[in-house]
């Protein structure tokens, strides 16, 4: 049929198909858009080897996916909408009804708030151990229904290092799958997966990402069960990424070495002045020589991340919020690793069930983002300032 025998309607749905139109060669891939994929021929419908939807199989998401296999160096990766639904998911993926789970007590809320009511619903016992807990500790701890050890170094909140090559090689040992967040290295300061764990789970969304505007999350491993196990959740839950969200997920990826690298070293700048301040009690910060953390960061890690914590001494609740709301630079938010700095008061979420938390004052949790540190600097300084006319 000639193009001048054919409806207007049909000439509208037929112009610009596919990729006839694609005449040049971008620096990033083409970002399309498309829930059908269409076949090359009739026998391509049901090759086991060819995806059917572009739910997770457009050109953007495998280039996501390879550069955070490079990153990551493992052999396989799923993307997820989030960072949750990135843990969710990789917990989901490994464990079923009547499996017990050991995860770190110093592990990131909305984690232990899916450990303690969905999974718990589901028939899957969780137990939390000590964020100092050694290898030994933990693997006392760990029974013949234990599937999963569950870790997160930094802590969420309070910056406790956990010797995550010996808590796998343990683990390894006795069939026991481990699983980190590992959000706060961003996979270019650490690799669980080149340390024998399991699952490493990144929430993109922080520094992958970079600029406080998308959702994303993976999971890395380089055990070929545990990515069958993966693959095949995200297949049966229908779990999907946006292709625009990957898009602005591998546009991240290209800048994070340069972005965090100097995330950490304004965020050690500033961590260090904060150490010499009369209203500080302590900074729980693992690059600093005198963090209790130190010695594994230092033999573990490449580089520090530009959040930590900073625990003041004694000051009222009054007194905090006189100290947040002096800071001009600093916004006050939950979410981390963007370009922006950004301070919460975190004693109203903090949880810990085997070993109680202890400060001697609130603790303040600082993201130092992409600004002038020595700007940062004053604006904590006339926070501080203020924090002493409200106590």
């Amino acid at each position: 049929m000639s193009d001048q025998a054919k409806g207007i309607a049909t000439t509208l749905i037929q112009v610009g198909a596919g990729d006839r139109l694609l005449r040049t060669r971008t620096v990033a891939p083409p970002l399309q858009r498309g829930s059908t994929l269409l076949m090359p021929d009739a026998a391509s419908l049901y090759a086991s080897q060819n995806p059917t939807y572009g739910m997770n199989a457009l050109g953007v998401h495998e280039a996501l996916v390879e550069g955070l296999k490079a990153l990551e160096r493992a052999a396989h990766v799923e993307l997820f909408t989030s960072g949750l639904s990135a843990v969710t998911g990789a917990i989901m993926a490994v464990v079923k009804t009547g499996d017990d789970l050991l995860a770190v007590d110093s592990v990131y809320g909305p984690t232990r708030r899916f450990c303690d009511g969905y999974l718990a619903r589901m028939g899957v016992r969780t137990r939390y151990f000590p964020a100092h807990a050694t290898a030994e500790e933990i693997m006392s701890l760990a029974g013949e229904r234990t599937r999963l050890i569950f870790l997160e170094s930094p802590g969420s909140l309070t910056f406790e290092m956990q010797d995550i090559p010996a808590i796998a090689a343990a683990a390894n040992a006795r069939g026991i799958l481990t699983a980190v967040d590992n959000t706060w290295a961003s996979g270019l300061y650490f690799r669980p997966v080149e340390h024998g764990v399991s699952l490493s789970i990144q929430a993109l969304t922080k520094y992958v990402c970079g600029h406080s505007d998308v959702f994303l999350g993976s999971v890395a491993t380089s055990d070929p069960a545990v990515g069958r196990a993966l693959a095949d959740f995200v297949k049966d839950t229908g779990a999907s990424v946006s292709p625009d969200d990957a898009f602005q997920g591998l546009r991240g990826l290209r800048t994070l070495e340069v972005r965090l690298n100097h995330h950490g070293a304004s965020g050690l700048k500033v961590a260090e002045w904060l150490t010499t301040q009369p209203e500080v009690s302590r900074v729980m910060h693992p690059a600093l020589p005198d963090d209790p953390g130190h010695a594994l960061w230092r033999r573990d890690f490449t580089g520090a991340a530009g959040l930590f914590g900073v625990v003041l001494k004694s000051a009222a609740v009054a007194a905090v919020h006189a100290f947040l709301d002096r800071l001009r630079l600093f916004g006050l938010g939950f979410s981390w690793g963007g370009y922006e700095s950004l301070a919460i008061h975190c004693d109203p979420q903090i949880k810990r069930t085997a070993v109680p938390w202890r400060a001697e004052g609130p603790l303040i949790r600082l993201n130092i983002g992409l600004e002038d540190p020595d700007d940062l600097i004053a604006d904590l300084r006339a926070g501080l300032d203020a924090l002493n006319v409200g106590a």
